[in-house]
């Protein structure tokens, strides 16, 4: 296994709209949400075992979900975790990441992945990783994994390609032409028979040198603040320094800030069966369901005439549903989730209300 390899998988979300399963104290990377036995993070963890020494694998998170990772993770070595004082999205996270393995091995090749994707396909991912790996290290690009959609998602960024291109390092690696954000359905429908669109993984790969030149060039502001640190990272001097520093820094995500302005940005055509696993109604779509459709979890769970509905109940409550048609039933702890499949994105605006009204004792 090549010693350049190294992985950084982001694991600092808080999982909002996967509440109340998912809470600040945990959230759903560290939740076995699927019944597999396995939390997402161990699970992503374990997938990048195939192309990285374990000592070459960093986890950036929240400073309050150290101990966390560690107790999911433990072969992962302290050093190896990368606090982040305060959110701040995916760009500054990637820099600080970055930064940080470049000062150990300037001739790295990263993989930034998030950790509560599902990919069940793992020997076709890891053969395109492997693959993207490979041509990292002999091109200055910015690569990244789209995914052939199977429907017009509003949910997902869109990556077109230029279907033209074409590179002898692997025929699945297109130049990127543009970046969409969460188109609305009718433009949904149309990338989807332009048939050139895929969805945005935000799984991507480069070397230390091309992405920290990105940065330079496209997120200078960024770039400084980390820049500052050379001489710190990997020593004590670095957690005291972007307690301070990383405050200062803008939010803002790798797409928005690196991506959208990069001309230099590949995409590797990938069909390795994903889901980000961003709402219940993607994690529905990836569970068993029973005659009625319904996806449940949870040893006693009784229903009638209910059909199409999500359900995710602790074993030792007994739950009793009728006539319930496309809703959400979601238990944990102290609190109780009934919702509409198809309104599901309101979940975010009852996690912020009851932020507001109830205190933070039920998030």
């Amino acid at each position: 296994m090549n010693k350049n390899n190294y992985i950084v998988i982001m694991a600092g979300g808080v999982g909002e709209r996967f509440w109340p399963v998912s809470r600040i104290t945990r959230p759903k990377q560290f939740i076995d949400i699927l019944g597999t036995g396995k939390t997402l993070i161990q699970q992503t963890y374990e997938r990048f075992l195939n192309v990285c020494l374990p000592e070459n694998i960093y986890i950036v998170t929240n400073k309050i979900y150290k101990d966390l990772t560690m107790q999911q993770l433990p072969d992962i070595k302290e050093h190896q975790i990368i606090c982040e004082p305060t959110r701040k999205n995916t760009a500054p996270c990637i820099a600080y990441a970055s930064y940080k393995i470049g000062d150990i091995n300037p001739n790295a090749r990263i993989v930034v992945a998030p950790s509560d994707h599902i990919i069940f396909k793992e020997n076709i991912f890891t053969d395109i990783i492997n693959s993207a790996l490979k041509t990292a290290a002999n091109n200055d690009w910015l690569i990244t994994l789209g995914i052939k959609p199977t429907r017009p998602d509003t949910g997902y960024g869109y990556i077109q390609y230029n279907s033209k291109s074409s590179f002898e390092e692997d025929p699945r690696l297109k130049k990127v032409k543009t970046f969409t954000e969460k188109p609305n359905l009718e433009l949904a429908e149309s990338f989807l028979k332009s048939g050139d669109f895929l969805w945005n993984s935000g799984i991507f790969v480069w070397s230390y040198k091309a992405i920290i030149e990105a940065f330079e060039k496209h997120q200078n502001e960024i770039n400084y603040i980390f820049k500052e640190a050379i001489g710190k990272y990997n020593t004590p001097e670095e957690i005291s320094y972007m307690d301070t520093a990383y405050a200062t820094c803008k939010s803002i995500s790798i797409d928005y800030a690196i991506m959208e302005k990069a001309d230099n940005v590949h995409v590797f055509v990938s069909d390795f069966d994903w889901s980000d696993l961003g709402t219940w109604g993607s994690l529905y779509d990836t569970r068993e369901k029973n005659e009625g459709t319904n996806s449940v979890i949870g040893k006693n769970v009784m229903l009638y005439d209910t059909s199409n509905c999500i359900i995710n109940m602790p074993d030792d409550k007994l739950a009793v549903l009728q006539g319930l048609d496309d809703y959400i039933v979601a238990e944990y702890d102290n609190a109780l989730l009934v919702c509409k499949k198809s309104q599901e994105q309101q979940i975010r605006k009852f996690v912020n209300d009851i932020k507001l009204q109830k205190g933070e004792e039920y998030i």
